[in-house]
């Protein structure tokens, strides 16, 4: 082949090349806008007006006298409903309660109930028949007591069996006694909290983390069959938040209040029907499941809890030659 028919071969390519690399240019440029206006729509404009009375009178949340559960109930509270709480301690649920009639001049009833039992359901379906239901939270769940190596977790077939049931059976349970009344009325929001140890598989956490994989799983196809009726189903899966599920004591910008947690979040309901609910989260979401292969954040995340597990056995370790110390001396 001689030089001008290299030539003419390159002038023959060149503005198929130049059209596929203007195209190109003009979709990345068009992909970020929408990032952008997505963006911005969900993290700084919202959609907080959304949750409202009108939905429907009361609010159900579940695990509702600590931690995210109980700043789920005090936000919803403020937003004028009535709140349902229902949770193990009768003497919790009766302190959030007086709290909230308290403060917001609202409504309030309690349910104790254990989530780790089965036998509870009649009982929750009897004090909610009467009421009117807008939103219902699904918040109650358990976690290890420190990270494990599965034969290893202590009394272990009881911690399947109380981790499934409060973890799994709650969300489907109290989602088959509320949403049927919800979709009479063609509205309603369901908040079922999944866990960031959801979104890929948590080594030494492995029965919380499939247990919270099933929520969002479960969230998400439950949201694609019911949204055409007016319902909201929608999957949180927060990150490190400083509650004593946790043992986080100090908030950062990456670890927050429950009350700033939950207030971010409920502004991305109706918007998103997956979330992280916070934007420092959400950026860490879309590192760890778009950013780095899978199988460097299960390994950095195995070595993390490799390190916790070590830290408390030694610690606890600590704790029993003191307390033998302390006897001995008695």
């Amino acid at each position: 082949m001689d030089l001008e028919s290299v030539d003419e071969l390159i002038s023959w390519a060149e503005t198929p090349l130049l059209w596929v690399g203007g195209f190109t240019v003009a979709f990345l440029v068009l992909w970020l806008l929408y990032r952008l206006i997505t963006g911005v729509r969900i993290w700084i404009l919202g959609n907080g007006q959304l949750l409202s009375p009108k939905l429907g009178k009361w609010a159900v949340v579940t695990g509702a006298t600590d931690g995210i559960g109980k700043s789920y109930a005090e936000e919803l509270a403020r937003r004028g409903f009535a709140m349902m709480l229902i949770s193990r301690s009768q003497e919790k649920l009766d302190d959030v309660a007086r709290s909230l009639e308290e403060q917001f001049k609202v409504e309030t009833r309690t349910i104790a109930v254990d989530f780790g039992k089965l036998d509870i359901y009649s009982k929750i379906e009897e004090g909610l028949a009467e009421l009117e239901i807008g939103v219902l939270v699904n918040n109650v769940g358990v976690s290890y007591p420190y990270p494990e190596y599965y034969l290893h977790i202590p009394d272990l077939e009881n911690f399947i069996t109380n981790t499934i049931n409060v973890n799994m059976t709650s969300v489907c349970q109290m989602t088959r006694l509320v949403l049927p009344k919800m979709v009479e009325r063609s509205k309603g929001v369901i908040l079922n909290i999944s866990s960031a140890s959801g979104m890929y598989p948590v080594p030494l956490l492995t029965v919380y983390s499939a247990t919270k994989a099933f929520v969002d799983f479960f969230s998400r196809g439950l949201h694609e069959e019911y949204r055409r009726q007016g319902i909201i189903i929608q999957s949180v899966l927060p990150f490190f938040v400083a509650t004593k599920m946790t043992r986080i004591r100090k908030p950062t910008l990456d670890k927050p209040t429950p009350e700033r947690y939950v207030a971010a979040e409920l502004n991305t309901v109706g918007l998103q029907s997956q979330t992280n609910g916070y934007f420092p989260h959400a950026v860490m979401g879309w590192v760890t499941t778009r950013l780095v292969p899978s199988s460097i954040v299960i390994f950095l995340g195995a070595r993390m809890n490799r390190l916790q597990r070590t830290g408390y056995l030694r610690r606890r370790k600590l704790r029993e030659q003191k307390n033998g110390a302390s006897l001995k001396t008695e």
